[in-house]
């Protein structure tokens, strides 16, 4: 089995992330170097990667240092070591009382339930398959953190829209939250059937079906079909599809929380959305360079 890792500054880590998920539906991993270097690394069957020489390259205006390297044929168990549990505790409660709802542990299904003794947890486990997100990643994290406290500032309720869905995490969390329909979309066949089958496994009701953002129709927003029930959109995204889905959503929706963003990208994607669409910040959150917001009516 072939390995190829890709090194790259944090600050043209994007653009290179992006690149390589339009390569590698399989999923890339992500190791933390010293330096703030990330590398992404990508598996393959000989014949599928190419045997290259460490080389240096440039992605865009991002230089980069590429290798590959043979690695043994139990890679797929050594794969799980990189998919991790991550623990996410739930709001405070405003008056300092019990939560309104659970811890979210976000797990793979090789990984037990979790033994956390402070209070009532949900489990939510996501097999990625070949879909991108196990929750583990900062920006997926802090999309959750942010969901969860909508959850706990307005009863979940309505429809909710997961543009770029991937494995179904945010997704299928909503619905475990309460709200309906849920309905996550993504350009992957893979993502569309993990998030399928990511939502039977946790006994959660959504649709989830294959969309390109650059020449569809965002569904539900506009739609006088539908109840006028307030709806809520989630987008954890690279900043590009961002600004794409700033320019062509029909209407605002009450909640949109963005993430896929590093910090000093956010700026810009809050102020598309308010001058589009009159959306106002509500709460940022970061973890490392990686950033998400909540933007409300």
């Amino acid at each position: 089995m072939i390995r190829l890792a890709v090194r790259v500054s944090g600050e043209h880590a994007e653009l290179v992330l992006a690149e390589l998920l339009e390569l590698a539906p399989a999923g890339v991993e992500e190791v933390q170097l010293e330096g703030g270097v990330i590398e992404y690394a990508v598996y393959g069957a000989p014949g599928e990667l190419p045997g290259l020489p460490d080389l240096h390259a440039v992605v865009g205006d991002a230089p980069v240092e590429i290798s590959t390297s043979e690695i043994p044929d139990d890679w797929s168990e050594r794969w799980k070591q990189f998919h991790r549990p991550v623990l996410i505790a739930p709001p405070h409660a405003p008056d300092g009382g019990t939560p309104r709802i659970p811890a979210l542990h976000v797990r793979p299904p090789w990984v037990p339930p979790s033994s956390h003794a402070d209070g009532p947890v949900r489990e939510l486990v996501i097999d990625p398959g070949q879909a991108f997100g196990t929750g583990a990643h900062a920006s997926t994290r802090l999309c959750l953190q942010l969901l969860m406290e909508l959850a706990a500032a307005e009863p979940p309720s309505g429809p909710l829209l997961d543009v770029g869905t991937g494995s179904g995490v945010l997704a299928i969390a909503a619905a475990g939250l309460g709200f309906t329909p849920v309905l996550g979309l993504d350009h992957e066949r893979e993502s569309v059937h993990a998030a399928r089958e990511n939502a039977a496994v946790n006994g959660v009701q959504l649709e989830a079906r294959r969309f390109e953002l650059r020449t569809q129709a965002l569904p539900w927003l506009g739609d006088e079909a539908l109840p006028r029930a307030p709806i809520v959109v989630l987008a954890n995204l690279l900043r590009p599809l961002l600004l794409e889905l700033a320019s062509t959503m029909p209407e605002a929706p009450a909640h949109l929380i963005v993430g896929g963003l590093l910090s000093e990208e956010v700026d810009e994607i809050v102020h598309a959305f308010a001058e589009r669409h009159a959306l106002r910040e509500r709460e940022r959150r970061s973890s490392g360079e990686w950033a998400a917001a909540w933007l409300t009516r």
